[in-house]
């Protein structure tokens, strides 16, 4: 039974997944805005409500080109609330702040985006300068001076403990790639379809030990929506609503005194206080991998396994197949179908729970799935119920 003070994801939509595009990052923008309205059933006129991360980013136009501001002003949306920043727990965290909006009424129907050009940026730096700065300050102060530039350097440091303390092997880390590029194989969205063999993997270059040029994501050009509804507005939605059973999120400290974990552990753990479900009941797990470490450190957070005992779960790697117990990242995760960042995660929850996976379809009735965004200092975690 459906409640009016719920808040229920109602369509997703996705634009073409690539590198290089030469479609603006607007036009993607409104690419997955139309599929996400057509599979709600709704139209542009219903919209209220926006909320992205981070907002657009002027020093870094690839990164986050399109801001909250500029897409309600592009589509003529009338917004009684909309959001956009980085100061929030992850990517995910717009979702989390869209649900809060219509529980409270302060709107019906939230258009919640993440669009990304860092590939076509890139590759065009004339069309998308990034911004030169002559000191180091903000966040990156604590990082430049110890040459950590890429999330890849501090992320390669939490995976290098569970080497040390708990064993992970780098054949146990390369099922979280494995697994990606299978199932990205059988999407026709994803950004690299070719499988990948355990030789491959552990011939592959080293980035940061223990990761590999497997281990990490790459650069993509895409945009992904949800759109947020609150339940009392469910009688204009045509498709399946999916409830938010449960949010949670955290934000570690950035400075000289780093967090000893990273915050998805804490995160994880919040999740079940709740909710009435537990991790057992969850049919699906789609778990930030911006590296592959991070999947490993989601799993253990979400109490999927033990602390330290995320090599093990995934060994061999049956347990996170499509056909397991859990399939992982059901869509080749930002490994195999491109760096969404976070959103893309979300996007697979709600299409395997409404069963429109084709190929990528897991079996039987799914019913709960978890989705999860950020490594490190930032996290956020949904967990998501076909009622």
């Amino acid at each position: 039974m459906m409640s009016t003070s719920e808040a229920y994801i109602s369509g997703v939509g996705q634009s073409q997944v690539g590198i290089k595009l030469t479609r603006s990052p607007l036009l993607l923008t409104v690419d997955a805005i139309r599929e996400a309205l057509d599979e709600a059933g709704l139209t542009l006129g219903q919209i209220d409500g926006v909320s992205t991360y981070p907002g657009r980013v002027a020093a870094m136009p690839g990164f986050s080109p399109i801001g909250a501001d500029e897409l309600i002003d592009a589509l003529g949306i009338r917004a009684t609330w909309y959001a956009g920043g980085g100061e929030i727990t992850s990517q995910l965290g717009a979702v989390v702040g869209a649900a809060a909006a219509v529980r409270t009424g302060q709107a019906r129907h939230v258009i919640c985006y993440r669009t990304v050009y860092e590939a076509a940026a890139l590759a065009r730096p004339e069309e998308y300068p990034v911004q030169r700065r002559e000191r180091v300050d903000g966040n990156s102060q604590w990082f430049a001076p110890f040459n950590a530039l890429s999330a890849a350097t501090w992320t390669a440091q939490y995976a290098m403990r569970h080497v040390k303390r708990y064993g992970l092997t780098r054949e146990q880390l390369a099922q979280i790639a494995l697994t990606g590029r299978a199932n990205a194989a059988v999407n026709p969205r994803a950004l690299v379809r070719e499988p990948l063999s355990m030789d491959e993997y552990l011939s592959a270059r080293m980035i940061s030990t223990p990761l590999c040029l497997y281990d990490c994501d790459r650069f993509t050009d895409a945009s992904t929506v949800l759109i947020v509804s609150s339940g009392d507005a469910l009688d204009e939605v045509a498709c399946k609503p999916i409830r938010i059973a449960a949010m949670a999120g955290t934000v570690e400290r950035l400075s000289w005194d780093q967090a000893e974990w990273m915050a998805c552990y804490a995160t994880g753990a919040d999740l079940w206080k709740r909710t009435d479900y537990k991790p057992e009941d969850v049919d699906t797990a789609q778990l930030y991998d911006g590296f592959s470490f991070q999947a490993i450190a989601w799993l253990e957070a979400l109490g999927f396994c033990g602390v330290g005992e995320g090599g093990k779960f995934i060994e061999g790697g049956q347990r996170i197949a499509r056909v397991g117990e859990l399939p992982l990242n059901t869509f080749g995760g930002q490994i195999g179908a491109g760096r969404l960042h976070g959103f893309g995660f979300a996007h697979e929850a709600v299409t395997q729970l409404r069963g429109n996976g084709g190929a990528r379809q897991i079996q039987g009735d799914p019913r709960l799935a978890v989705c999860t965004s950020g490594g490190g200092p930032l996290a956020t975690a949904l967990l998501l119920a076909r009622d």
